[in-house]
């Protein structure tokens, strides 16, 4: 995508995006920025007054980005047909199983985020949390409306998810392979629980 027509702002916050992501927050620094998205540093400062301003908006431009994705590829799968069918849950595998294959993947940006900056960086953290609370919602949004442990069950496949995110994220296909294989496990089993 070319984005040399856009706004200084989404130049800015596009260009960080790419790189925060494949690169590490902390190893990004904001003259890479500046020089890659094609502004000044007054453009740059006008805009984003320092650099954690800059980690607050990508963290709220990735967790919309990333979320509307994984929404798309559940549904792309029939989540809205299977919600609350047991099997629904292993849809979550067949998603992780397409992001992982994807050559841009270097994991869950927010773990990467709160491993970076945490606690150095204000509302780092806090937007990570967020982040993994309305990914839960859309789990258990596949599960049985009625079920009286819907979000508890919502949360051990989400915790199965970021454990597959983690191992993915440890390189190479084989081991993505792996970690969807126990994602799928997982889901399973929790799934069968659904039947006692």
């Amino acid at each position: 995508m070319d984005i040399s027509a856009l706004p200084a702002r989404e130049r800015i916050l596009l260009t960080a995006h790419d790189l925060f992501y494949a690169d590490g927050i902390r190893a990004t620094g904001i003259d890479r920025v500046i020089a890659a998205s094609g502004v000044t540093k007054v453009t740059f400062y006008r805009h984003f007054p320092s650099k954690d301003d800059l980690v607050r908006a990508f963290l709220d431009h990735r967790h919309a980005r990333w979320m509307a994705w994984f929404v798309d590829a559940l549904g792309r799968r029939g989540a809205h047909e299977r919600a609350g069918d047991a099997g629904a849950l292993l849809l979550l595998a067949d998603a992780m199983a397409e992001w992982f294959a994807d050559p841009a993947f270097r994991g869950c940006a927010f773990i990467n985020a709160v491993a970076e900056v945490g606690g150095s960086v204000e509302g780092a953290a806090e937007r990570a949390r967020e982040h993994k609370r309305e990914m839960v919602e859309v789990i258990a949004g596949l599960l049985p409306a009625a079920l009286p442990a819907r979000m508890a069950l919502a949360q051990a496949a989400a915790l199965g998810v970021d454990g597959a995110i983690v191992k993915a994220q440890m390189g190479g296909a084989a081991l993505a392979r792996e970690a969807v294989d126990d994602l799928r496990r997982l889901l399973e089993a929790l799934a069968a629980t659904l039947h006692r």
